[in-house]
């Protein structure tokens, strides 16, 4: 039922700030901005997913909302959503396996600068039952803009969204059996503790426990994000160049690959670049 990755929402306290940060981050430019619903949205859309940027927008039921959940939780990673051909089919599966999903909405998004419309359907799994994490269903009706690169080197799309979990069972039965993703990998090392891969698409969900004492075993968080270049060097050139802080080149856990992390310059995100050397399989 779930054919990739839709978007991932980034909670922000100003819009036009947290923008500013991702198109000097990906070397692209906004491929869509809108303002309502108490809320402003500027979308980044690369080769395999979409990043939304979201930030409260006036004074209104909605707008306070988001206020008061980056005011308990802060800025950051805030949903994830997950792409279907047939969202009715995809609601009556979150049906049977009790996610509790809500009704689909139809919904239509107006870009503020040209006025081009976008459709889409979704619903909504109960964030309780989805382990802490608000997860999303979209079926999209033709397809988003891109982002046009505006640097050299910029970010292709996402290799893996990272997802923290203090039980690895229940959260692998929920990714695995309950979703209907494809678990790729299994891996425990005693460094850096358990991972599991999920195929999503052409991306990775990669759920990972590391043991924290007194961590929350019911609840889930979405902990960090790993975008793709195609060389990591000219990358970490052109980004350091901006002013962003950066680790040197390194090899990566995934055979073929090279990855570099982050420092600054991802509104508080973790955040790992990664190269494909070789073929990488999951």
């Amino acid at each position: 039922m779930i054919t990739g990755l839709d978007h991932i929402v980034v909670l922000l306290g100003d819009i036009k700030a947290g923008a500013a940060i991702y198109e000097t981050l990906l070397g692209r430019a906004p491929s869509w901005r809108n303002s309502s619903d108490g809320a402003e949205r500027v979308l980044f859309t690369l080769d395999n997913m979409t990043l939304e940027l979201m930030a409260p927008s006036g004074y209104s039921v909605a707008a306070d909302r988001i206020r008061t959940v980056i005011k308990i939780w802060g800025e950051g990673l805030a949903s994830i959503c997950f792409a279907t051909s047939d969202i009715a089919k995809m609601h009556r599966r979150l049906e049977r396996v009790a996610l509790k999903p809500e009704p689909i909405a139809e919904v239509e998004s107006r870009d503020s600068a040209s006025g081009a419309p976008l459709h889409w359907k979704r619903t909504r799994a109960s964030t309780e039952l989805t382990r802490g994490v608000r997860m999303f269903f979209l079926e999209l009706a033709g397809e988003r803009p891109h982002s046009a690169a505006t640097a050299d080197a910029p970010i292709l799309g996402l290799d893996h969204v990272v997802v923290s979990t203090e039980d690895p069972e229940r959260a692998a039965a929920l990714y695995g059996a309950r979703l209907g993703l494809d678990m790729a990998l299994d891996r425990t090392h005693q460094e850096w503790g358990q991972l599991m891969f999920f195929r999503c698409g052409d991306l990775i969900v990669e759920v990972v426990r590391r043991p924290v004492a007194g961590a929350d075993r019911a609840h889930d968080k979405l902990w960090g994000l790993t975008w793709r270049v195609a060389d990591i060097d000219a990358a970490r050139e052109r980004l350091i160049a901006a002013g962003i802080e950066a680790t040197e080149v390194r090899i990566g856990r995934k055979p073929g690959t090279r990855v570099m992390s982050l420092r600054s310059g991802t509104c508080g995100i973790h955040t790992l670049l990664l190269e494909r050397t070789a073929k990488a399989e999951a």
